[in-house]
């Protein structure tokens, strides 16, 4: 046991049930800067402890009735083959290419960070004025159900590659096109990546990419942490958490840039993210009162 992930697992667990993401955005730069897990391996095995935790969370979430099934169903018509090739891809190329292609994909990693943490800002400090058009179950017309399906194989493509976005992005998608309500944001996009996370973690299980013994110490903090997280999310306000959380993901990737092999100072590593935070905390104290946060429920 690894008590150390045991706790990142427990922490990005509850993150993971109040907001529907941190779960790969988090813990493969942790894999990857903390305990120094290999490219290939912490994405594998971040997706195959992700599949399992997602299911406790969308579970959950499902009992609640916070959770729009069709349109996940939708969505992983698309997601899950694009997963799989992202999977069949990655794979192949690291299999072709070795040690030099880790620079490459590292780079890849911290690029997919950089579109999830400036997606979690944007989402937590601009899309609250289309709080007025939610809807609690989307409107599936023919186009709708087409732009479901792309949606989710171009997801569904970065996520095997990078095993990241089943969250961050997939819930920007469900507020921006099809404005879904606070609540069914979170469990619809937490239902949905357990389907997703299932088959990219069962893929990269049979290429072989996926560390059990870390992938163990991981459910043990993680999988109590997304029953408590689904559980707190109808009584914790988590906008601000989301501006922290989108601050953090901002410094992991520039970490993960740095690890690639470019000349990252620390200072920017950690003082950019603090001026973003910084900024987000002045926005909101100018924000007027009839634009402002007025309860938990919207703040999810």
């Amino acid at each position: 046991m690894d008590p150390l992930v045991v706790v990142f697992g427990l922490g990005v667990g509850i993150l993971v049930g109040l907001t529907g993401i941190g779960g790969g955005s988090l813990m493969t730069p942790l894999l990857l800067l903390v305990v120094g897990t290999p490219p290939i391996v912490a994405i594998g095995t971040d997706l195959a402890y992700g599949a399992i935790t997602k299911t406790v969370g969308g579970w959950r979430h499902l009992r609640q009735r916070t959770v729009d099934l069709r349109l996940s169903t939708w969505l992983a018509v698309g997601s899950v083959p694009g997963a799989v090739l992202g999977v069949w891809l990655v794979d192949r190329l690291n299999n072709a290419y070795g040690d030099g292609f880790q620079g490459i994909l590292l780079g890849c990693i911290a690029g997919a960070l950089l579109v999830v943490a400036f997606t979690v800002l944007g989402r937590a400090l601009f899309l609250r004025k289309l709080a007025s058009r939610e809807v609690v179950s989307a409107d599936l017309t023919g186009r709708r159900r087409a732009a479901a399906v792309l949606i989710g194989a171009v997801l569904g493509l970065v996520l095997g590659f990078t095993s990241l976005g089943s969250g961050a992005l997939v819930g920007f998608a469900l507020i921006l096109f099809f404005r879904l309500t606070p609540g069914r944001v979170v469990g619809t996009d937490v239902f949905h990546a357990a389907i997703l996370l299932w088959a990219a973690g069962l893929a990269h299980l049979i290429a072989g990419n996926v560390d059990f013994g870390l992938m163990a110490n991981i459910l043990l903090g993680s999988v109590p942490g997304v029953w408590v997280g689904a559980a707190l999310m109808p009584h914790v306000p988590v906008g601000g958490l989301r501006v922290g959380l989108g601050c953090v993901l901002l410094g992991s990737a520039l970490g993960v840039l740095s690890k690639a092999g470019l000349d990252v100072p620390v200072w920017v590593i950690l003082g950019l993210p603090l001026a973003v935070g910084l900024l987000a905390a002045v926005m909101e104290r100018l924000r007027s009162p009839a634009v402002a946060e007025p309860t938990t429920e919207r703040a999810a």
